[in-house]
């Protein structure tokens, strides 16, 4: 399992009966989580004071509860923290690699931000940062760039651009773009010349594909179901293997990596890992893996999976 266990300002402190009790900066939030079927004692007495819960309702859907939590508040990470960084992120200053995010309880349960990605931003910075390196070794002047799809609040987009990458971050809900803004000016990034696009990602890809263009890595975390900007449905499992052959077409033998995420229970690792073998090692030679998500548990010692990445990169060096 690829782990995020960097963290500082977030805790998943116990799991068990279908929920989960989380430290997000100084606030506990209890909200549900499929993947916890077990049944198990809740001894930690942090379950019975949360600042807010969300409660699932028979009707689906669902509601928060507040007890004592603000609209909104601000927790940070620092890339290299947790094992999935490497020298070329240490060597940068603490203060090059905090990243800050912008939090409030909305619907569906979320807060705005997957604190399971942090490894994926982990992994990718530090071969961005490797790949200029090299660059600058070679005399080659030219910007790494990095497309990162389904965007949603710039967690990653964030992440690649505090390792020097220019980013282009498409999401087709408008909210969800001035959100990330947000958290990009928290970061320190308000002039790192990111492009910022309300686009439904598909159309995107076309276009750019027709414009010639062509990026070093891409990063895609789709929802298993959503509707695009025109009521478009998307279903991940009938849509994403085509997304990807598209997105193979703004590859070529210079792109360094290929990141897809999924929290879609039907999308084993296995199943992703055949995509990118397919579609990009097959064109592009380098390696295709996939492995779960996740997050240690304080109260357990244990894990909770939290869905699946799958990789393509050029080569075997920043193998996680």
């Amino acid at each position: 399992m690829f782990l995020s266990d960097g963290w500082k300002d977030y805790e998943l402190i116990d799991c068990g009966s279908g929920e989960k009790l989380e430290r997000w900066g100084r606030y506990l939030l209890q909200r549900p989580d499929p993947q916890v079927i077990w049944q198990t004692e809740r001894e930690d007495e942090r379950w019975r004071k949360p600042n807010a819960r969300y409660r699932r309702s028979s009707r689906g859907g669902g509601d928060w509860e507040f007890f004592d939590l603000p609209k909104q508040w601000k927790i940070s990470y620092t890339l290299g923290s947790g094992t999935h960084g490497g020298k070329a992120l240490l060597a940068l200053s603490e203060e090059e690699r905090r990243l800050s995010f912008q939090l409030k309880p909305f619907a569906f349960k979320h807060t705005g931000l997957f604190p399971e990605q942090a490894a994926n931003w982990e992994w990718f910075s530090e071969r961005i940062l490797r790949e200029r390196e090299r660059r600058e070794k070679r005399g080659d002047g030219r910007e790494l760039e990095v497309l990162n799809l389904f965007a949603y609040t710039g967690g990653a987009t964030l992440a690649a651009a505090k390792a020097g990458a220019r980013v282009t971050h498409v999401d087709a809900a408008k909210g969800m773009v001035l959100w990330a803004k947000e958290n990009a000016d928290c970061s320190g990034l308000k002039d790192a010349g990111i492009r910022w696009l309300v686009d439904d990602c598909r159309k995107f890809v076309e276009r750019e594909i027709r414009r010639g263009k062509r990026y070093d890595g891409i990063i895609m975390d789709p929802p298993s179901y959503g509707r695009g900007p025109k009521g478009e449905i998307w279903k991940l499992e009938e849509a994403i293997y085509s997304l990807i052959a598209l997105c193979a077409k703004l590859l070529d033998s210079r792109s360094d990596f290929f990141l897809l995420n999924s929290y879609t229970t039907g999308l084993q690792p296995a199943v992703m890992q055949y995509m990118l073998s397919l579609l990009l090692k097959r064109k592009l030679g380098g390696r295709a893996e996939a492995d779960e998500i996740g997050l240690p548990v304080t109260r357990s010692g244990l894990s909770l999976p939290c869905g699946c990445r799958a990789l393509w990169y050029r080569d075997a060096e920043g193998s996680p």
